[in-house]
């Protein structure tokens, strides 16, 4: 019978134990280099793509606002009392002015536009009281997101 295996750094499970040849270079975190061959930056997140991560979520976020603006209509009208045209138009317009912030979610000024979709949505309970329950509900999403993006992009 053997006793406990010890491992030493840089060794791998080879039948010698020995350990690998190395070139004398120091070894990469998370597997990347700079130039100088130094270990690279570490990264706050953690995550591979940061800026990518974010941008999916507040398209993510918008997207979802869409859908649910857009199949709130009908409950409304029939649930909640009468629903004008204009609210109707104000609904539809805020749902589309979503789906193409969410495919700008690139674009520096695209999470400045969702803050002001989000007003805009809370701004549009003065046409019904169920748009403002929304839009309450989607600020508070919105500003998730926000804060979220403010941890991983610093």
């Amino acid at each position: 019978m053997s006793g406990p295996v010890e491992e030493r750094p840089g060794a791998e499970n080879r039948p010698d134990g020995g350990a690998a040849p190395s070139s004398g270079a120091p070894a990469p975190v998370d597997g990347v280099r700079t130039e100088a061959g130094g270990p690279a930056e570490q990264r706050r997140s953690g995550l591979r793509n940061p800026e990518k991560a974010v941008r999916g979520l507040g398209a993510g976020t918008l997207a979802l606002e869409a859908l649910v603006l857009l199949l709130a209509i009908q409950p409304i009208r029939l649930v909640g009392g009468h629903l004008g045209g204009v609210a109707i138009a104000a609904i539809v317009t805020l749902a589309v002015a979503c789906v193409v912030l969410a495919g700008r979610m690139g674009r520096p000024w695209a999470w400045h536009a969702g803050t002001v979709v989000q007003g805009l949505l809370l701004l549009s309970g003065l046409l019904h009281w169920s748009l403002f329950a929304l839009g309450v509900m989607f600020a508070l999403v919105w500003a998730y997101a926000l804060h979220v993006r403010r941890v991983i992009l610093g």
